[in-house]
């Protein structure tokens, strides 16, 4: 058994001419919770959405657990969890995991367990449509623990939620990755870096750093999470200046080739 849960070897993925993510590479231990930090826009879903075997890829490669993104083997060990809550409104609690389990094929049994880790025994029988925003992500949550996947991947589970909720959801996190699980959980929140126990800090689809929470706030001398990624930042735009100067420094000047009668070519 690999002891990694996700590597990502050159992996390149374009949208018509942009390059969302060039030439990745990347290797996350099993176990753990992985926060994937950056602003919108630096590649965070395009990168889950690879490893869950949902994007197409340009070029590289993406394993998980040994074995290639989105392939059969992976159906049962991996959960996903989208920005938006994908629940029907229309049906409780309950009842909309219990569709959820007929789909992935599931035991029915499986949906009171996860109802239990996700603290929704008091909404198990209310309409989703009648739930709050916290309440509907764990709904989300829950369906994605179906099946005890081994790997969770979470894209922005706790986005536009006040801090008391998002307390709540991270409580649970620290609880499922206890049980062994390990998930990758994306955020634009740079406090939500110190509840992670490895990181990833993206810019502009490239990882500019892997570091721990505590390696994060040493190294860059930063009072907190969200200094110390400016920082970062900082560092990151100013190696990229100084590649880009020595470029243009070793670049030839465009040569005025002229024709015999003194014209441009």
């Amino acid at each position: 058994m690999t002891s990694n849960a996700i590597e990502a070897r050159r992996l390149t993925i374009r949208r018509g001419r942009k390059t969302v993510i060039d030439r990745l590479d990347l290797t996350l231990p099993r176990g753990a919770i992985v926060g994937l930090l950056g602003p919108s826009g630096s590649g965070k879903t395009t990168l889950m959405r690879a490893v869950v075997g949902v994007q197409i890829v340009s070029s590289g490669t993406v394993s998980v657990f040994g074995e290639p993104a989105g392939s059969a083997p992976l159906r049962h060990k991996v959960g996903y969890m989208t920005q938006l809550a994908s629940i029907y409104d229309d049906l409780s609690v309950r009842a909309n995991l219990a569709y959820f389990a007929r789909v992935q094929g599931v035991p029915k049994s499986d949906v009171e367990r996860v109802i239990e880790r996700t603290d929704l025994r008091d909404q198990a029988d209310q309409l989703a449509r009648t739930l709050s925003g916290g309440q509907a992500n764990r709904v989300s949550l829950a369906a994605a623990m179906l099946g005890s996947p081994e790997l969770l991947v979470l894209d922005e589970p706790t986005v536009g939620l006040d801090p008391i909720l998002r307390s709540e959801l991270w409580a649970i996190f620290r609880r499922i990755a206890d049980d062994g699980v390990t998930l990758l959980v994306s955020s634009h929140v740079m406090d939500e870096a110190t509840r992670c126990d490895r990181l990833l800090l993206m810019r502009e689809g490239a990882v500019i750093a892997v570091t721990t929470p505590r390696e994060l706030l040493e190294n860059t001398r930063a009072a907190s999470a969200e200094e110390a990624f400016l920082r970062i930042i900082e560092a990151d735009t100013a190696k990229r200046d100084s590649v880009s100067k020595r470029l243009l420094a070793t670049r030839p000047p465009p040569q005025d080739r002229r024709g015999p009668e003194g014209t441009k070519r």
